[in-house]
């Protein structure tokens, strides 16, 4: 039941249909599969199928790892509750604790976070070293973050010695699973000729595949190689469009590099800078990626 549950919630044979696979989540978890219990937190906490309901998500990833052996990937969501203070208040040692019993369980995506608060001197005292361990441990299993945050450790030399060329190596495995912040950081490393050749062409390959799935630091530098005519010819209109999505989002950068370009245009051009960035926005949020070129 509780595999039906994820075709219904991941849409593989079947149409999505976020309230049958509640059904069938639920259906096991009364039966007492962990499984179950835990994908029934995860359906409270992001509001599929049912309201966002965080209390009852802590409610069911508790139940998950109150069994014998617990279910790992559980003892890691609650303690994203506890990081965040989500229908709990928040408590970096409890956090701490429940991603330490997942990562000693192999779970990637707990090793990972268990990197994070050394990385942070979240509940425990700042240890880069310790934060490359398990980051390594992470990113060994494949887990895109964790390659990212390797990289980044790699590219500052923080915890490890520096080395542009495993940063880039790095950052290219998990921008190839995905991973927005690693496909600014290749961009970033284009850029710059760190571990690579200087490369303006691919920095805005990057940053443009970054920028449309909503990272706005990749939105800010897009903006700003249009607005220089790095890689790519220099477009005051698109380089308006990407700097206005990065200061809507809040990059304090993009602003004045906004303010900086618009001083360029006319009324007609902003105006018109700025119907294009509404349309690149509303297929971001429809996963519609921008081809603006």
């Amino acid at each position: 039941q509780n595999n039906l549950g994820l075709m219904f919630l991941e849409g593989r044979g079947v149409p999505v249909d976020y309230t049958e696979a509640m059904r069938f989540f639920l259906s096991a978890a009364d039966q007492g599969e962990t499984f179950a219990q835990n994908n029934l937190g995860f359906m409270y906490e992001n509001g599929l199928g049912v309201p966002i309901d965080t209390d009852e998500a802590v409610r069911w990833y508790r139940r998950a790892i109150e069994q014998e052996g617990g279910q790992k990937l559980a003892y890691n969501n609650l303690g994203m509750m506890y990081l965040n203070g989500r229908g709990v208040p928040a408590d970096y040692n409890e956090a701490l604790r429940l991603f330490r019993l997942a990562a000693e369980q192999g779970e990637a995506v707990a090793q990972n976070n268990l990197g994070f608060m050394y990385g942070a001197g979240l509940g425990v005292a700042e240890d880069d070293t310790e934060a490359v361990r398990w980051y390594q441990l992470a990113a060994d299993q494949g887990e895109a973050s964790a390659q990212n945050n390797l990289g980044m450790a790699y590219l500052n030399g923080t915890g490890i010695a520096q080395d542009y060329v495993e940063a880039l190596t790095l950052f290219r495995l998990s921008a190839d699973q995905g991973e927005a912040m690693a496909q600014h950081n290749l961009g970033f490393m284009y850029e710059n000729g760190l571990g690579t050749p200087s490369d303006d062409a691919q920095a805005v390959n990057w940053y443009r595949i970054a920028a449309e799935v909503g990272s706005v630091v990749a939105q800010q530098n897009l903006g700003r190689m249009y607005s220089q005519g790095k890689g790519v010819p220099i477009d005051n209109l698109r380089a308006y469009a990407w700097l206005n999505l990065a200061a809507i989002g809040g990059d304090s950068d993009a602003v004045e590099q906004r303010a900086t370009v618009e001083q360029s245009m006319n009324a007609a051009q902003v105006a018109e800078a700025q119907v294009l960035s509404t349309e690149i926005f509303e297929r971001i949020q429809a996963g519609n990626f921008v081809q603006d070129e």
